[in-house]
């Protein structure tokens, strides 16, 4: 089955004082009152296994009110192995520390054993939402499925902005911004490349997904690349050059705009569900059906890429989903699938899921 989180440990983060947790190897159900910390433990385990938070908090939002310092542990066990991992943040100075096995390391590199994948309910507004959210999903997914997509994602996005910040100058230097064209070209094609890949496995399970969770219906998977149709079967170095010329031939628009417009910072995804847009022409039903395909999705490829599935983190997503949807996600963390599921009514599980799953009380 892979490592499992066998235990997390909280102290003075967000509104706890203290919280020793022992997830179940399968499904743990945080049950409780809004406010009451559910979704702080979420936040805390992504953080640990992600390195990262959905929330996207400063370091002082997270240790608790009167406090200088919060500390979070989490406990990895499988595979013969045992990994114990850290997180430690503080006000003054302003910091998070991570630490794996007592040696200091980088967020990034938090996944490396364990990655999370996360369905909150701010994720149904991705099908509808701007271009952003779907480029922001895959860039999360793709930076903890493999640390050199990470990396060639930071460095992509220093290029842009340096870019940017010429084009913003009353007298940009020309050889400057050709020199910032061939930097943007070559991260970028390297960024596209591998997040192309990346989306081509996806998009084959999320039609699947979609198919089951949606009783036959269809749903297809479109990346729309702003350097135009066939960008899927080239090569890096097709790539760098297709989009240094687009870099050039957009350069007067450019420094109209003051921006860089063309590149994998401005690409999309788009859904199509029986041949119609999903964004525009899809009910409310069924964009969450693809959002949660999505999901299902990630979960099955990161188990690919890494050889052990993912913790799966529900944070109250159960009540926005009706019961068919809650019906299939149920039975897909049925599957042996490590699961924290955070809600205020046990009324959406099944007698049999709650019996064979660790519930947790909050605010009791």
């Amino acid at each position: 089955m892979g490592l499992l989180v066998t235990h997390l440990s909280l102290a003075d983060f967000r509104n706890f004082e203290r919280l020793e947790l022992e997830p179940s190897p399968t499904v743990t159900v945080l049950v409780g009152h809004n406010a009451v910390g559910k979704t702080n433990t979420v936040e805390a385990l992504q953080l640990l296994t992600a390195g990262t938070s959905f929330r996207r908090p400063s370091p002082r939002e997270l240790v608790r009110e009167g406090e200088r310092s919060a500390r979070l542990d989490a406990r990895l066990e499988g595979d013969g192995r045992v990994i114990e991992l850290r997180c430690d943040v503080t006000t003054e100075p302003s910091a998070r520390r991570f630490s794996r096995n007592g040696k200091r390391c980088q967020a990034a590199d938090m996944p490396g054993d364990l990655m999370s994948v996360l369905f909150s309910p701010d994720d149904l507004s991705l099908v509808k939402g701007s271009a952003r959210l779907r480029r922001d999903e895959l860039d999360a997914f793709g930076r903890q499925a493999n640390r050199g997509y990470a990396n060639v994602l930071a460095a992509y996005q220093r290029s842009v902005e340096q870019r940017n910040r010429l084009l913003r100058d009353e007298y940009p230097d020309p050889s400057l911004l050709d020199a910032w064209d061939a930097s943007v070209s070559l991260g970028g094609a390297t960024l596209l490349a591998a997040r192309l890949r990346m989306f081509t496995r996806l998009a084959e399970k999320v039609s699947r997904a979609y198919e089951a969770i949606a009783g036959g219906e269809s749903l297809s998977c479109a990346y729309r690349c702003t350097l135009g149709e066939g960008c899927e079967g080239m090569g890096r170095e097709e790539l760098r050059e297709l989009l240094l010329e687009r870099l050039a031939a957009n350069r007067p628009e450019d420094l109209r705009r003051q921006q860089t417009c063309v590149g994998p910072h401005r690409d999309d995804v788009t859904f199509t569900v029986g041949g119609r847009d999903a964004r525009t022409y899809a009910s409310q039903g069924q964009q969450r059906s693809v959002v949660l395909a999505l999901k299902m999705a990630e979960v099955e490829l990161a188990g690919e890429i890494l050889g052990s599935r993912p913790v799966l983190l529900l944070d109250d997503v159960m009540s926005e989903l009706d019961e068919r949807r809650r019906a299939a996600a149920v039975e897909f963390v049925g599957g042996g699938i490590q699961t924290l599921i955070t809600t205020t009514n046990l009324g959406y599980f099944s007698p049999e899921l709650l019996a064979a799953a660790e519930v947790v009380r909050f605010g009791e």
